[in-house]
């Protein structure tokens, strides 16, 4: 039986830019290896997970790629951010996702991710001083701008709606209960959220990017409220003994939570200045240990958020450079796909279809790896949560 190597760029599909003459960040893009790949290789396309019509998100989409039916095994963002932060959580815990932004006195969003700031540790200090009866406060810096929001005590509910509209120009939300167990949990959040308010604006940290031009970080944008459930493991489910390389903590939360082992990597910040040769020399010599590897890539998706269409196209451009050590696996399926589309002129995740090669067994032919010609693959168009019985057939 050969073994699995899945790399997923995130966010890797996206939709044709004018300014590049109506191509997509990858088919724009220079990927010999990725073309080599695919012409070698079978091809294919899988259309994105998502729920009730709703944009798809990077922990549903990942699920289904592993196969697993978000609307069952999936605890909340917040959980699987704690996990990858490392945070020792609690059956009973509820856990959130949060994002450092910036906004007026109105609280009127002006940064969702307050410039994409990354130093964030003597914010979340200062946050950690905040004391509120009947409940235990933890938070932990996450991925970027992100941090870590745990509420540990008695009656708490992860029933509650996000602050976060999720768009700039608008007010942020009060947070509410959906049921009426939620009350308290509600009532909790909104007194964490004035405290944490107070905090960041006289926060010298703050006070130093406003003289420097830079927005502050002045609020926390919540949302993911999940607790922790239990889940059957990657390797009961596929008898595949399974390993993970990420930078992002969520999907670092994403591998822990099925069981896989991590595999650290210096430099791996899921950033664009990742170390992404050691990402890959890394895979290539842990799968003599492990018979499936999961190594995820981050930055295209950040890219395309942020509506930078050229710099989405370059480190496409450098995954492809890096990925040519893996060229000489043998009994190696290497697999590589993205979990959602992001769309550089929308910058956000939008519905669509992924691009999938699949190396190592059968023939396509195809001349590049892109959206258009991946779909006209062996592999066919397919649910994305049948990607793995599609790598299983293959092997």
């Amino acid at each position: 039986m050969k073994k699995i190597l899945l790399i997923v760029i995130d966010g890797l599909a996206d939709e044709p830019i004018p300014k590049l003459k109506n191509k997509t960040p990858l088919e724009a893009a220079k990927t010999k290896n990725l073309d080599f790949l695919a012409k070698e290789g079978v091809c294919g396309a899988t259309i994105t997970w998502t729920e009730k019509g709703k944009p798809p998100t990077s922990e549903d989409t990942h699920f289904a790629i592993f196969g697993f039916d978000p609307k069952k095994s999936n605890p909340g963002r917040g959980v699987l951010e704690a996990l990858g932060a490392s945070m020792k959580i609690k059956k009973d815990d509820v856990c959130f996702r949060g994002n450092f932004a910036s906004v007026d006195e109105n609280l009127r969003i002006v940064d969702r991710r307050a410039g994409r700031i990354e130093e964030t540790e003597s914010l979340i200090s200062s946050l950690r001083k905040i004391k509120i009866k009947g409940v235990k406060i933890f938070l932990k810096k996450s991925f970027g701008h992100r941090l870590v929001l745990v509420l540990r005590g008695k009656g708490l509910s992860e029933k509650v709606t996000s602050n976060d509209p999720k768009k700039e120009g608008t007010f942020v939300l009060k947070i509410l209960p959906k049921e009426k167990k939620a009350k308290k949990t509600a009532k909790i959040l909104e007194e964490f959220l004035d405290k944490a308010r107070s905090i960041l604006k006289g926060h010298p940290e703050n006070k130093k990017r406003i003289k420097e031009g830079k927005l502050p970080a002045n609020y926390i944008l919540l949302r993911g409220a999940g607790k922790l459930k239990k889940v059957e493991s990657f390797e009961k489910k596929y008898k595949l003994k399974a390993a993970f390389i990420a930078g992002g903590t969520l999907y670092k939360g994403i591998g822990k939570y099925f069981g896989m082992k991590e595999i650290k990597v210096k430099g791996a910040t899921g950033m664009p200045n990742t170390n992404l040769r050691g990402k890959i020399l890394a895979a290539k010599a842990s799968l003599k240990n492990f018979d499936f590897l999961f190594l995820h890539i981050k930055a295209a998706d950040t890219f395309a958020e942020d509506g930078d269409f050229l710099g989405k196209k370059k480190f496409i451009e450098k995954i492809d450079k890096n990925l040519k050590p893996l060229l000489s696996l043998k009994n190696v399926l290497i697999v590589i796909t993205g979990d959602h589309p992001t769309s550089c002129l929308k910058k956000s995740h939008i519905f669509g279809q992924n691009p999938v090669l699949i190396f190592g067994a059968k023939k396509d032919g195809a001349k590049k790896f892109s959206e258009k010609n991946c779909k006209k693959g062996k592999l066919g168009i397919f649910p994305q949560i049948n990607l793995m019985k599609k790598i299983l057939s293959l092997t």
